[in-house]
């Protein structure tokens, strides 16, 4: 990858050994698991830590980095109510998450012995730099129990936030929020008053009244808010660390490190590499992907829409039928990766003859689809996507897709909003009145205005720039450098 230093091209400093532990959701692991890797890249020793399950689903380390990159797993405590085997938010129904953060407080031991221990195992040798101890734990927001454990062994936090730097910004301090109290639904459709410049930082009603909802406390005792501002409001967590880059997000680095009283940097946007990457991804052995691929090669260039809402979203039936009906009355081409909810068959939710009378334009895959590899396709002309941060960074910043965007949940409604005033997407109008459904009337006129005529053209003309200047690959490298460059200078500063 272009940018990217190895052990020979790092510079003098000595290697660090960073202990990596995201949350439990492919979401989160993904990205701290490819943050992992570009540290190893530079000659740094990396711990990463997950659960038995999550570990055999996530992608392999490449060869060349095995040395540098070993996987520590801890056995998740069974939790009433939590079903047999669950060990990720995919495992579980969205009621019962708060169950599995349960389960993940209950790890808090087995993680400070493992810590304790030297994570000493696979390699073996002082060289590959597992033998010693911690430089630094790199942890996510859930993890309000491992800040104690860090405290007591004298190992520097930081907290790496795998969400858009607009989501901590709205979320804003524990401070800022007891002076600006927000009681009521209408108080999360407005922009923080701690905001001191414009901003398309709201909320719609529907994704409102979701937001609030981390602020209460969930099965595990715990609210997602209170979880976050224990770590963000200890002195121990030095750095907070942000996929993200003032590019994208422009104004907000700074406004938050002034917030929050503590260095708040990019680690970059983490950009997905070659197209054939994401072949091992979690559930890639679900379901053949070629018939499809190979419609795909016969479309021409541009013409067609993918349509993907990530592996989590809140999806109802109801939203797969009008997302159905708005395909198919937009008269454009389509390749929709379609998740069904949980326990329901995919092709029994779609509008009887559906497939039939969208044959020859429109595919529908049931199942895992190799999203890197079909937003590379020259085919692939917009993404209609539910605006995760995720597929934000692949789609527009790495390949500058114009977007369809349908949010959900948390961060989406922020993204959307940011995209649309930057002319490279739109969005589905919502009924605030009705929970926020939408009909397939709007999804087609949505497609049709990036997809055709001179606002497509003029969208998908800003996407490739927005791609030229955000997704420059020799730029977001410098990141993690500079990223390093901050670690090794915080390390072992003066314990409060």
């Amino acid at each position: 990858m272009a940018g990217t230093q190895d052990a020979s091209s790092s510079s003098s400093a000595p290697s660090l050994h960073v202990v990596v532990f995201p949350w439990l959701a492919f979401g989160h692991m993904i990205p701290f698991l490819e943050l992992s890797k570009r540290l190893a890249r530079r000659g740094h020793a990396v711990t990463f830590v997950s659960t038995p399950r999550n570990a055999a689903r996530l992608s392999a380390v490449p060869p060349e980095l095995s040395a540098r990159v070993r996987v520590a797993t801890l056995e998740l405590p069974a939790v009433e109510g939590l079903p047999d085997g669950a060990e990720s938010t995919a495992d579980v129904p969205p009621e019962k998450v708060g169950l599995l953060k349960a389960a993940f407080d209950g790890l808090a031991a087995p993680f400070a012995a493992l810590v304790t221990a030297g994570l000493s195992g696979r390699g073996g040798g002082e060289a590959d730099g597992f033998e010693r101890r911690p430089d630094w734990i790199i942890l996510d927001f859930a993890q309000n129990w491992v800040l104690p454990i860090a405290e007591e062994l004298k190992i520097a936090c930081a907290m790496f936030l795998i969400f858009p730097a607009a989501l901590l910004a709205f979320v804003g301090t524990k401070q800022s929020n007891e002076a600006h109290p927000r009681r009521t639904t209408e108080d999360y459709m407005a922009p923080p008053p701690w905001v001191p410049f414009p901003s398309t930082l709201s909320y719609r009603r529907h994704e409102a009244e979701a937001i609030a909802a981390v602020f209460r406390p969930n099965a595990s005792g715990v609210s997602d808010m209170d979880r976050l501002w224990q770590l963000l409001h200890r002195p121990s967590c030095r750095l907070v660390i942000d996929r993200s880059c003032p590019e994208a997000e422009p104004r907000l680095f700074s406004l938050l490190t002034d917030l929050f009283a503590k260095p708040v940097v990019p680690a970059g946007l983490l950009l997905p590499g070659d197209a054939a990457d994401d072949e091992a991804q979690p559930g890639s052995g679900d379901q053949p992907f070629e018939a499809a691929a190979r419609w795909l090669d016969e479309q021409p260039r541009r013409s067609v829409v993918y349509v993907a809402l990530g592996s989590e979203a809140p999806v109802t039936a109801g939203n797969i039928r009008e997302l159905a009906a708005g395909l198919e009355l937009s008269g454009a081409r389509f390749l929709w990766a379609l998740r069904a909810p949980r326990g329901e068959p995919a092709a029994a939710l779609l509008p009887g003859g559906f497939e039939r009378r969208v044959a020859g334009r429109g595919v529908v895959v049931a199942g895992w689809v190799p999203q890197v590899r079909v937003l590379a396709h020259a085919a692939v002309g917009a993404f209609l996507t539910h605006c995760g941060w995720g597929s934000t960074v692949e789609s527009l910043f790495g390949f500058g897709l114009p977007l369809v965007m349908l949010p959900f949940v948390s961060d989406q409604g922020l993204i959307a909003r940011a995209m649309a005033a930057r002319g490279v997407g739109v969005e589905v109008p919502r009924d605030d009145g009705g929970g926020g459904s939408f009909r397939g009337a709007d999804v087609a006129a949505a497609v049709r205005r990036v997809m055709a005529g001179e606002e497509g053209d003029e969208m998908a003309r800003r996407a490739r720039e927005l791609r030229d200047v955000v997704g420059d690959r020799v730029r977001q490298e410098r990141y993690v450098d500079e990223l390093v460059e901050l670690l090794q200078r915080y390390k072992s500063a003066h314990w409060v």
